[in-house]
């Protein structure tokens, strides 16, 4: 059973950037679609952006992708989000998930639904 473990995050000043990493742990994130979600102090969790496991297939939320990107490195079991030019409404608590029943994108994948292995979460905040 893989557990994603996400690292990277931290206290950046606006303007600023940061690379989120999520390591499978226990296991790998082979044939499986990974996806990064967030959710900011009373509010719901969102997606962020999600990769297929070939990583020629992404998808990223209207709200960062001309910002954010998203990328895996299979040799190293890895999954990244470089956050560029950060927000202080970014702020927030960054989880990445793995849906180990798929390893193309589906529309679904901007869903919690799909994903059955989850992280315990990375906090990210951006000072003004």
């Amino acid at each position: 059973q893989v557990h994603p473990v996400e690292s990277g995050g931290g206290l950046v000043q606006a303007g600023g950037s940061l690379r989120l990493s999520c390591a499978a742990s226990g296991g790998t994130f082979s044939m499986y679609v990974v996806g990064w979600f967030r959710q900011a102090p009373g509010k719901e969790r969102e997606f962020v952006a999600a990769i297929s496991w070939t990583g020629d297939t992404t998808v990223t939320a209207n709200s960062v992708e001309d910002r954010f990107t998203i990328s895996r490195d299979n040799a190293k079991n890895t999954v990244y989000l470089q956050m560029n030019s950060l927000k202080p409404e970014d702020t927030a608590v960054y989880n990445c998930a793995a849906d180990s029943h798929s390893a193309r994108l589906r529309p679904q994948h901007r869903s919690r639904s799909p994903y059955d292995y989850w992280g315990q979460g990375t906090q990210v905040t951006v000072s003004s």
